[in-house]
């Protein structure tokens, strides 16, 4: 991607099990209960957004209801979709007020198989990553993961919870 940035590969096979094996990882950071602390950055009391512990791109955030809900689609009544929709545009907009962003991504992942908690990925492309190298590619964990200190994963959440407001 850019030059500056430092991966490390990623082990999927490992990342699988866990997600498929284990408790909720986003109840178990609703709860306080992680075994891998992520860095909170909102908190309204009906949604959380938190910086994930492996980042593909610069910005990187999670937005989740703190309510354990599965379906994008069938387990929202609108009101609650608008609602949270709103909360990843907000959180999406500190994002891009705090890392260089070309286009921001938004995707609901997961699967009843794994990480079902409903959750939305905000992925900060930074500018000048060629085009091969966007999309898809740019979110794949596969092409590996930005290595990241503790103390620049909380710079970062200091400056996203700052454009939030916070």
């Amino acid at each position: 991607m850019t030059g500056s940035i430092k991966r490390a590969p990623f082990d999927v096979e490992s990342y699988s099990r866990r997600s498929r094996t284990r408790p909720c990882f986003i109840c178990a950071i609703v709860d306080g209960v992680s075994d891998q602390p992520e860095e909170i950055v909102y908190d309204d009391g009906e949604h959380i957004a938190f910086l994930p512990n492996f980042f593909v791109l610069p910005g990187y955030v999670l937005v989740a209801p703190r309510t354990h809900i599965e379906h994008v689609v069938r387990d929202l009544p609108e009101d609650r979709f608008v609602a949270v929709m709103k909360v990843v545009r907000r959180v999406a907009l500190a994002l891009e007020a705090s890392v260089p962003c070309e286009r921001t991504y938004l995707l609901s992942l997961g699967s009843q198989q794994g990480n079902a908690h409903l959750h939305w990925h905000i992925a900060g492309l930074p500018p000048g990553v060629p085009y091969e190298q966007q999309q898809y590619h740019a979110l794949m964990a596969e092409n590996g993961v930005i290595e990241r200190t503790p103390e620049e994963t909380a710079a970062l959440a200091a400056r996203i919870r700052k454009a939030l407001g916070a």
